[in-house]
């Protein structure tokens, strides 16, 4: 992912919140598990970062014939 601050003052710090939602054979979501991760700080004025990240899920979460979807990112920052 990229992070772009479009501030006029550096990042410091923050937290990127992934949403994985656990989605059924027939396309209904059934669960969304929430996880976050460090955000690749320090970012300075009008600079961008990339990051990879890795979401994972237990096992026991996603039964057989379900499929993970990580939809939605946020992230906030100081």
């Amino acid at each position: 992912m990229e992070f772009r601050n479009s501030g006029g003052s550096p990042v410091r710090s923050g937290t990127v919140t992934f949403a994985t939602h656990i989605i059924g054979a027939l396309g209904v979501d059934w669960a969304t598990v929430e996880s976050a991760q460090p955000l690749p700080a320090p970012i300075a004025a009008g600079a961008a970062r990339r990051q990879a990240y890795t979401v994972c899920v237990d096992a026991w979460r996603v039964p057989l014939g379900m499929r993970v979807e990580t939809q939605d990112v946020t992230a906030s920052w100081t």
